[in-house]
């Protein structure tokens, strides 16, 4: 029996979120035509690119077993899964930079394909302008042949008729307008003019990493694979980026941990579970509503099916030896062996259960800052920093700042003290800290559960593992020591702490660091719950825009920006701010 799945087709807007009609995003449109000005615009001709039948064995491990699937013109697909699923690997089969077991990879005859590389510094030696226009090898190759050929003192005539012909092929490919494309695409992600003609050693990494990207996009491409593209990137950097892609007419596929950016860009979700890869038409939200949506309908069909059961073998029990009812027995029997429960094979991902409850109502007095000001090595990383936080408020702190936004957490919890200034809680406020670094929480010999409890109001064992449970630490789970775990499972220590603690004031400083999807999204929806207030600082956008109404921004003189906004809102009306704000995406560990 089939059950049905509700599937969702995602239209996305063109006007950005963050600025709808903004310099940016009319700037975004322009560089577009320019990008795709190489190739005629009459070309649609369902350029596809798929895996057939792709095995992939590390070892014993199958990565990937048997996969096929297509994805064709026209759409954006983001590819998703659980830590160590496969997502970058499966890009660089796509690309060709990894051969499989076996199966293959085909692309449309004549299509051309590119991809965002990784190496930052492969290109030192070369000048940003070049390294751009590089990324259509044929077209820099034309143009090479050609200046070469004209350089030759000794011209012959088989030289005129060959320089002929890679004119006519260099007009074809809008060659004469590479440069000017190349330096729209350059200009369009922040990299000045002025540094077009240098060398690529002679840029910062940050910058590195927009350029490569640049040369991704160049000339058009028929698939263009880019792999965590917003990463180092600065909000109008991005705001472009999703202009581009949200316009582009050919084909996407993405690996990417912002969330918000998938939903802005995606058309389809390639979900990546136990070696197989599923569809899912709609952006990153609607496949996450969709798929648990498939699972209810499943679970539901089946506790119907098992009440069926139920009542069938009853029946059977009672009348099987009375020979009026025989005849009905036997075919309740036989239709009792029909029936077959679908086979609900769990998810490789696990969503812990973030559910942060305090203990008592927190009154009007929350917090007041008065002038903190704070220097460390001869930098004023805080200056006469002054606000008042209300009962209702969840402030997040923004912008690029991240010395500068702890040490103010650190100088909030009593951890450090300020230069200058004052701060008070309130006294029916109780403090819970999710701190960045947390080397000194975890320097112990203890059991994860016995350094719980330690944190625990009701030192039980039983209470204490079920909020372990939660975090998806199994029974056995519970003996580590915690001297000895990962990055990702001391975060989901600090989260069990933060609840076991009942706090009505919560406070994080980045604690998206070395998650996964899954658990940034239950953290995300367990931030939106919390019916307390909030301070935090935190990369992940959806997780700012979401859970925050008031937005403080720590600028690099120490002072602040404070507005009662939501972030997007903040972003529309400061393109200082979008500059400032640089994404870095929090990879997977164990990340394939």
């Amino acid at each position: 029996m089939k059950y049905p799945v509700i599937i969702y087709r995602l239209y996305v807007p063109t006007g950005s979120v963050h600025s709808p009609a903004s310099a940016s995003t009319v700037r975004a449109h322009s560089i577009k035509k320019a990008a795709c000005r190489s190739l005629p615009q009459a070309r649609y001709n369902n350029t596809m690119i798929s895996a057939n039948g792709v095995t992939l064995r590390l070892g014993k491990k199958a990565l990937f077993e048997d996969v096929s699937i297509k994805f064709t013109e026209g759409n954006c697909y983001g590819i998703i899964g659980a830590n160590g699923a496969g997502k970058s690997t499966f890009l660089r089969i796509l690309s060709g930079q990894l051969e499989t077991t076996s199966g293959n990879v085909s692309i449309t005859e004549g299509q051309r394909l590119s991809f965002l590389e990784q190496d930052h510094n492969k290109y030192d030696n070369q000048i940003v302008l070049d390294t751009v226009i590089q990324g259509n090898p044929r077209l820099f190759e034309i143009r090479a042949e050609k200046d070469a050929l004209y350089a030759k003192e000794d011209f012959s005539d088989e030289d005129g008729i060959r320089a002929s012909e890679l004119e006519t092929e260099f007009a074809e490919m809008d060659g004469w307008e590479a440069e000017s494309n190349a330096e729209a695409l350059l200009n369009g992600l922040g990299i000045e003019t002025e540094l077009h003609g240098y060398l690529m050693r002679e840029i910062t990494g940050a910058q590195k990493v927009k350029v490569l990207l640049a040369r991704a996009l160049f000339g058009n491409p028929d698939v263009l694979l880019l792999d965590e593209p917003t990463n180092h990137l600065d909000l109008d950097a991005i705001n472009w980026l999703e202009e581009f892609l949200i316009n582009f007419p050919n084909t996407v596929i993405v690996v990417s941990h912002d969330r918000y950016f998938l939903n802005k860009v995606c058309t389809y979700i390639a979900d990546i579970d136990y070696g197989k890869i599923t569809l899912y038409a709609g952006n990153y939200d609607f496949w996450y509503e969709s798929s648990r949506l498939l699972i209810r309908q499943m679970k539901e069909a089946n506790k119907k099916k098992e009440e069926k059961i139920k009542e069938l073998k009853e029946f059977i029990s009672r009348f099987s030896a009375n020979a009026s009812k025989s005849k009905q027995a036997t075919s309740r029997k036989r239709a009792l062996e029909k029936i077959q429960l679908d086979e609900i094979k769990p998810s490789s991902r696990k969503y812990p259960y973030i559910d942060f409850r305090p203990d008592r109502a927190i009154g009007n007095e929350v917090l007041t800052v008065s002038g903190l000001s704070k220097t460390i090595n001869g930098v004023k990383v805080l200056n006469n920093v002054s606000f008042v936080m209300g009962h209702d408020d969840k402030i997040a702190f923004v912008g690029s700042q991240e010395l500068s936004k702890t040490t103010l957490f650190e100088i909030l919890m009593g951890n450090m003290e300020p230069d200058e200034g004052t701060y008070k809680w309130g006294i029916t406020t109780s403090q819970a800290y999710f701190c960045k670094d947390n080397t000194r929480e975890f320097d112990s010999s203890l059991t994860i559960t016995e350094w719980l409890t330690g944190f625990s109001p009701i030192k039980d064992v039983t209470y204490v593992r079920g909020f372990l449970g939660r975090m998806l630490f199994a029974g056995e789970d519970g003996v580590k020591h915690v001297n000895i775990l990962s990055g990702g499972e001391k975060v989901r220590c600090q989260l069990s702490k933060m609840m076991i603690s009942g706090a009505n004031c919560l406070i994080f400083d980045e604690p998206t660091n070395h998650l996964d999807m899954e658990s940034i999204s239950a953290l995300n929806d367990g931030m939106m719950r919390f019916p307390g207030v909030e301070l935090f600082a935190c990369r992940d956008h959806q997780v700012v825009q979401t859970t925050a109404n008031r937005i403080i921004e720590i600028l690099p003189d120490g002072t602040i920006i404070d507005k009662v906004s939501t972030y997007d809102d903040y972003l529309e009306a400061n393109a200082d701010a979008r500059k400032r704000t640089v994404y870095i995406a929090s990879r997977d560990e164990d990340s394939n």
